[in-house]
């Protein structure tokens, strides 16, 4: 595989195959201008982070009162009032789902309040691991009552609203933002990605076409065991591939810009807004609130699939993961606007690769 100064072009009708290294359009050398969605960690005593307002006050104005997305934080509170004196379920799921949205959003500001402390590397895990929380806490609450369809229909529209909505929507802003340039990203790290989601795809069906084409040698036992065993594999690889991305190959996930004509920064320095504990708090306390608007939210799917006269598969695959990935969905946008498509690309489909590769994985072992 190529260097990774090597960029391709989102315009380039060329074919990028995994096994061979065509000749890129553009070459970055390591000492050129470089520019990260978050400062390092050894940036700590810096001005940047002089910056910050201490103090608990400060940091509830900004997480609660700050985002316009937060009017809809008193949903919250009424999903479980009108869980306890009513027995309209399809109000309370669409509460619910409206109540969970902003909590979704602020999990991924969080997120990146603490990646200005831990580096770009580790952000973008974190990114995608909190920003996959909703839809992990939404579908334990699922398997507990039973609801495995449920939980397998949303994981797997959680991976195709990451990779095909979230992704094409911000490729489609941020070309009409940056229209008069061509926006260029990491090779490498692409390509990696793409890897391990052929791997997931891979994984899951092969058991399934053991249970279609009936070939098993034990029915019903065949099947678990290879799913099982698939299921080893697969954590086993998405492990090496977090060794990779943060020990081994630590430069290759650096995001690089292209070249300025005066060869200097055009976004200026972003400073946190949180300190780190706060951060952390934060991410504890928005979590546990999730998690018991998830515990309503399931309970309400089979009413409100009812009373719509709508298909639970549709609600599954659909209504659950568009909720579920607003922080992603935001968070991809916002960077390709900043023509920041490493990041973007990390963000979506970095989730995308979590979710295959760990999350429904890990619910398969079981």
């Amino acid at each position: 595989m190529g260097p990774i100064e090597q960029k391709i072009d989102l315009d380039s009708d060329e074919e990028i195959p995994f096994s061979s290294t065509p000749v890129m359009r553009k070459v970055h050398a390591f000492d050129s201008e470089t520019t990260h969605a978050y400062p390092h960690a050894d940036m700590a005593n810096s001005r940047v982070f002089k910056q910050i307002r201490m103090g608990p006050l400060s940091s509830i104005h900004t997480v609660i009162f700050k985002s316009k997305i937060n009017v809809l934080l008193p949903f919250g509170p009424l999903v479980i009032l009108l869980h306890y004196v009513t027995e309209k379920h399809e109000w309370v799921f669409f509460f619910s789902l409206l109540g969970i949205t902003p909590l979704a959003e602020r999990l991924g500001f969080a997120t990146e309040q603490l990646a200005f402390y831990t580096g770009p590397t580790v952000g973008g895990l974190l990114n995608a691991t909190f920003g996959n929380a909703t839809e992990m806490i939404i579908s334990i609450y699922a398997l507990n009552n039973g609801m495995i369809r449920v939980v397998q229909q949303s994981l797997l529209g959680s991976i195709l609203s990451n990779m095909l909505l979230v992704l094409g929507c911000s490729f489609f802003i941020g070309g009409i933002i940056h229209h008069k340039k061509v926006q260029v990203f990491n090779k490498a790290s692409a390509v990696v990605n793409s890897g391990l989601l052929l791997m997931a795809v891979m994984g899951i069906m092969f058991p399934a076409v053991l249970h279609f084409t009936r070939t098993e040698v034990h029915f019903g036992k065949s099947e678990l065991a290879l799913s099982r065993f698939s299921s080893c594999v697969m954590l086993i690889a998405y492990a090496s591939y977090l060794f990779f991305q943060l020990k081994s190959q630590v430069n290759l996930y650096n995001p690089f810009d292209e070249e300025r004509g005066d060869g200097g920064d055009s976004d200026e320095e972003e400073a946190p807004e949180l300190t780190q504990w706060e951060a952390i708090a934060w991410l504890a306390i928005l979590t546990i609130w999730v998690s018991l608007l998830s515990g309503y939210l399931v309970d309400a799917i089979q009413g409100a699939s009812d009373s719509w006269n709508m298909p639970v598969s549709f609600i599954s695959v659909i209504l659950l993961p568009i909720v579920g990935n607003a922080t992603e969905h935001g968070s991809a946008i916002m960077f390709a606007m900043k023509d920041k498509l490493d990041i973007t690309i990390g963000v979506a489909i970095g989730s995308s690769t979590q979710i295959s590769m760990f999350v429904v994985r890990s619910y398969d072992s079981y």
